[in-house]
């Protein structure tokens, strides 16, 4: 006769049923929870862990086509972000001077601050996840 998980009890033995419970003791041990975050306008992404690494990588470089390379992402895509997210916004994130001696980009004080605080909600919200997971899954464990 099956058990719940579909297997035949015949087969099971204190030994296998004991091998099966220190498995799932493990597996439980090893669970983390992990969340995808992003802001929204309109049901149109405006900010999230990509846009994130843009802004960090074009505050580290000072240039649009360096930090897309920085991390791996096309310059179109990367100038696409950055005018999707002002547009959806109706601010300007990007300070971009063309040409010349001093070409390059920097985020406007607006854009640090979209940045800063970004970077504090995300921390916050994976604070309480984590608080929210141990207070629930801790008799779980057991």
């Amino acid at each position: 006769m099956p058990d719940i998980n579909g297997k035949n009890m015949q087969n099971s033995s204190p030994e296998n049923e004991r091998k099966s419970e220190q498995n799932a003791e493990v597996l439980l041990h090893e669970i983390m929870p992990k969340v995808k975050l992003w802001l929204e306008v309109d049901g149109e992404v405006v900010f999230g862990s990509g846009r994130v690494a843009l802004f960090q990588a074009i505050e580290e470089t000072g240039s649009i086509k360096q930090a897309s390379e920085k991390i791996s992402m096309s310059y179109r895509a990367a100038w696409g972000k950055i005018k999707a997210t002002e547009d959806r916004l109706g601010t300007k994130l990007v300070k971009r001077q063309a040409g010349g001696r001093n070409s390059g980009a920097e985020l406007t004080p607006k854009g640090r601050e979209l940045l800063m605080i970004y970077r504090k909600y995300r921390q916050d919200i994976v604070t309480a996840m984590d608080k929210a997971f141990f207070d629930i899954f801790r008799d779980f464990e057991r």
